[in-house]
Formats: C-alpha cells, sequence, structure tokens
C-alpha cells in the first residue's frame, strides 16, 4: 500500500484520524483533549515514530496539507491542524459542530 493510499484511507474511513508520535507532548495533550471531548469517538491514532513508513507519510501530509509538524489532525475529511487548532477550536465549540458531520 502506498504511503498516499494509507493516509487517505484512514482519513475518509474514520471520523478522527489523528497523525503522532508517541513521544510529543502536544500529540499527548491532543489525544488526551479528543477522548475527554468526545468520549464517543474512537479516534483513529497513527504514531508516526513506530511506523515504517512514518517519515514518508509525514512528508506526505506536508504535501497535502502544508503541516510539517504533530500532531495532525482530521475531523472526517477536514483538516483541522495542530495543537493550537484543536484546543482553539474546542475552546469556540467548533469541533462538536464537524463532529455531527
Amino acid at each position: 500500500m502506498s504511503v498516499k493510499q494509507i493516509v487517505e484511507d484512514n482519513i475518509s474511513s474514520n471520523k478522527i484520524t489523528v497523525f503522532s508520535k508517541s513521544w510529543c507532548p502536544y500529540c499527548k495533550k491532543v489525544k488526551t483533549l479528543l477522548k475527554t471531548e468526545f468520549p464517543e469517538v474512537e479516534a483513529k491514532i497513527l504514531e508516526l515514530d513506530e511506523m515504517e513508513d512514518g517519515s514518508a507519510i509525514q512528508e506526505y501530509l506536508y504535501q497535502k496539507t502544508n503541516q510539517r509538524t504533530v500532531p495532525n489532525v482530521f475531523f472526517g475529511e477536514k483538516h483541522i491542524g495542530g495543537a493550537s487548532h484543536i484546543t482553539f477550536n474546542i475552546m469556540k465549540g467548533l469541533l462538536k459542530f464537524l463532529n455531527r458531520l
């Protein structure tokens, strides 16, 4: 399976997809926030540092989203962004609306 296919398949088949790294404190914060705010939705978490193609996936995500850092979060097929975007949008209540889509 190609890197593009791995990314696109995960995004299209999950309500919430998080591209993360297991050691990243911002990723841990986002994963905790998502579990707290959306307990009814199991987010698909891909730990890039634990995947053979992790670096290539991160490079593809950069081409797709213009975001090089993790976490890189999608709600459905909509790119939300990283930790600061998730925190801001949760505070504003915007992600609750997106989750209903």
